[in-house]
């Protein structure tokens, strides 16, 4: 089927109220992660209810930048080529992501955003292209296809570069996607399979009743599933210690800043193996630049208060606008339009967490690492789990149980 370039997605999403009394499946979480494993379900012909705490895709799915970039990210190797080891066995599932962002939107009938062209990792120093050739080296062993390029052969695809760039690792695959509007599409297909969409639905208990789970939303409706996938992003950790789980989820609060629109120049994707940087243009002219530059979260009582927006850190604005700007020089010219703050989850061990969650039958996981990027792959290979049936994938890896041993029986 051909994608509709300009598809209408009407308000899809149910009032608190109309939560069933009974599904198969309850998802907790209408991000992008969430949509997809509804449509997913959906396509196997299960009863699944998703609820959201606020709108669809109003948190990480639509705070970040959309990149798909498949590559080792600099916080994965910032501490050394040996340390990255442990984050180079998600490699599998950045592979398989690939292909699945690449057929979404003949799948969904519509334009979500995807455009692939392809991205870059880049090196200005002579340690950071020897760090850059041995990583290289080994997302290709892993199956992900990279290419080096020289200086010239960069300035060919990419003459508005600094000159300060020596290198450049390249990977044809990535690119970005409309982190909304692939979200919206996911959870309006999944509705028209069946599935049920309810928004403004915050879960406040989750326990096991019999051989069900039971979840009370507020306002005090009840909802029981036969099993339950929590995909929360950084509100999972929390949803599962409901349960008397407890993961190590971590909130990460980050920065992104837009630039002033400008005629298109700038087609691919941009990272660096030194510093940290995320660079590309969108369809209307407008920069995103990002990388992992920290925002300030609020705290309550100690605890984080994730329903405020993080602070923005002057500093990072500062740095990550320089970063972008000697790497990129044209940059210097385009005034900063505006930024924004986002909160994103990440486990310990760099690892996703995917799969069922330790001591809780029926209840299951999907979270961290690279979960927009990732989304996709998650979802499918979760939903798999959940209906028993082998996973296209090998993802003991990722499996929750390694964290047993921080939830009693």
């Amino acid at each position: 089927m051909s994608p509709n370039p300009d598809p209408l997605l009407p308000p899809f999403a149910c009032p608190s109220g109309t939560l069933p009394a009974r599904t198969d499946v309850l998802i907790v979480g209408g991000g992008l992660l969430g949509c997809a494993a509804a449509y997913y379900l959906s396509l196997a012909g299960v009863s699944v209810t998703l609820v959201e705490q606020g709108e669809l895709s109003l948190q990480a799915s639509s705070q970040n930048a959309g990149s798909l970039h498949f590559q080792m990210e600099y916080r994965m190797i910032e501490a050394g080529l040996e340390a990255s080891t442990r984050a180079l066995q998600a490699m599998p599932l950045h592979v398989d992501a690939i292909a699945r962002w690449r057929a979404l939107e003949d799948q969904l009938g519509m334009s979500v955003g995807v455009r692939q062209k392809g991205g870059f990792m880049l090196a200005e120093t002579a340690q950071q292209a020897q760090v850059l050739e041995q990583k290289s080296r080994l997302e290709n062993q892993a199956g992900l296809t990279v290419e080096l390029l020289d200086r010239s052969a960069l300035q060919a695809k990419a003459p508005y570069l600094s000159d300060s760039v020596l290198m450049a690792a390249f990977c044809a695959d990535e690119g970005k996607a409309d982190p909304r509007r692939a979200s919206l599409a996911l959870a309006a297909a999944a509705r028209a399979r069946g599935a049920r969409i309810v928004s403004q639905c915050p879960v406040v208990d989750l326990k096991r009743v019999g051989s069900d789970w039971q979840a009370e939303v507020a306002g005090g409706a009840q909802c029981r599933s036969a099993q339950v996938l929590i995909a929360a992003g950084v509100w999972s950790g929390r949803i599962a210690q409901m349960t008397g789980a407890q993961l190590p989820v971590s909130p990460i609060a980050l920065t992104m800043t837009a630039t002033a629109r400008t005629a298109p120049f700038m087609d691919y994707l941009f990272q660096h193996v030194g510093r940290r940087l995320s660079l590309k243009q969108t369809a209307e002219g407008t920069v995103l630049i990002g990388g992992g530059w920290p925002s300030k979260l609020h705290h309550h009582k100690g605890i984080a208060d994730l329903e405020r927006k993080p602070s923005i850190c002057l500093e990072s604005l500062q740095r990550s606008v320089q970063t972008a700007y000697s790497v990129v020089p044209k940059l210097a010219t385009l005034p900063v339009l505006r930024t924004w703050t986002g909160v994103t989850a990440l486990v310990a061990d760099q690892l996703p967490l995917l799969g069922q969650v330790p001591h809780r039958p029926g209840l299951f996981i999907a979270t961290g690492g690279a979960a927009f990027t990732l989304g996709l792959t998650y979802a499918h290979l979760l939903v798999a789990q959940m209906l028993g049936q082998a996973t296209s994938l090998d993802i003991s890896a990722y499996d929750p149980d390694r964290f047993r041993s921080l939830t009693f029986a």
